[in-house]
């Protein structure tokens, strides 16, 4: 039980994808700018590598070595488009907003990279709390980005949704967080933040 429970929790903060292993950065960066579409990605994110996880783990056995590769992109893509559809049906405000990011979770480093390194490997039951653990890690992430950005950048929280508030006047607005660079600002101080948090663990223990 211990190990896997290890198995869903190293995702969220000892091999955190965004905070640790630092892949997956140029979507996250380009579509945190309000909370609606950190949790939209976040739960995209989390279902194509949950499924792709599962069903690579699941015929593992099966696979030729030579052509793994081609086949972990057909089983992700396959995933990418079903939460395309979905969401261009039932949350079309979100897809939009979303845009070119969406599609580019195909090619997105975290689920390939756990597909290759993760689910090839282990057992099926395994393979899933590993995706669960680093969607829920990666989403955390995106929400706190998206949480700074929205508030100070824009001044509101829950943008893109019918529960909108506005909280800071537009003067008072840090209008840089809305960009490309505030996002790489704000996302360099949750970092920082973490790698502070990693020393101060690492000396109590000694």
């Amino acid at each position: 039980m211990n190990n896997k429970f290890q198995i869903f929790a190293k995702g969220i903060l000892k091999e955190n994808p965004l905070l640790i292993l630092n892949i997956g950065l140029c979507s996250s960066l380009g579509i945190t700018t309000s909370i609606f579409n950190g949790l939209g990605m976040g739960a995209g994110m989390t279902f194509v590598l949950v499924m792709s996880e599962l069903v690579i783990s699941l015929f593992r056995k099966r696979i030729p070595t030579s052509i793994r590769l081609p086949v972990f992109i057909i089983v992700i893509a396959a995933f990418t488009t079903i939460v395309q559809l979905v969401l261009q049906a039932y949350v079309p405000s979100l897809y939009d907003a979303l845009g070119v990011f969406l599609p580019l979770i195909v090619v997105n480093c975290i689920i390939m990279g756990r597909v290759e390194a993760f689910a090839s490997k282990n057992t099926v039951g395994d393979s899933v709390l590993d995706g669960i653990g680093m969607g829920i890690g990666y989403t955390i992430v995106l929400i706190a980005i998206s949480l700074v950005r929205e508030l100070l950048g824009g001044g509101t929280l829950l943008a893109g949704t019918s529960l909108k508030i506005e909280l800071i006047p537009e003067a008072y607005r840090i209008g840089i967080l809305n960009s490309a660079p505030g996002g790489f600002i704000v996302f360099g101080l949750i970092a920082a933040l973490n790698q502070f948090r990693g020393i101060k663990e690492k000396e109590t223990k000694k």
